[in-house]
């Protein structure tokens, strides 16, 4: 068996404002949506699914209070990603930061409240 990716979904209440905030936003892509209730968003090589739900997801809290994350894309210059975030609105939970374990990260949450960490290999 040869497994060739792994697809992580996220849970939304509003599908089309989550699609805007992944397209828009952070400047991903929209590579497909299924009727109302689904669509996938490519970053880079990789893809993740949004799915709409009634309720908001309950791992969002959990996620940050405790301190872990949704998702985290890897990025080639950090500082940049987060100047072209700021200027598309989005507001950094954290602000781009080296951390003990070699990267430079920044935090933002998406229009449901994920955590999302952007992160660059020092």
């Amino acid at each position: 068996m040869k497994i060739s990716s792994a697809i992580a979904q996220l849970r939304t209440t509003d599908l089309p404002a989550s699609i805007r905030f992944y397209t828009e936003k952070v400047g991903l892509t929209l590579e497909f949506q299924y009727e109302d209730f689904y669509a996938g968003i490519r970053a880079g090589d990789q893809l993740f699914h949004l799915k709409h739900v009634d309720e908001k997801d309950p791992s969002i809290d959990y996620v940050d209070e405790e301190g872990h994350l949704h998702l985290s894309f890897e990025t080639d210059d950090a500082a940049a990603t987060a100047e072209a975030l700021k200027k598309n609105g989005v507001p950094l939970v954290t602000d781009v930061h080296e951390t003990a374990w070699n990267t430079r990260e920044l935090v933002i949450h998406d229009d449901q409240g994920h955590t999302l960490y952007f992160g660059e290999a020092l």
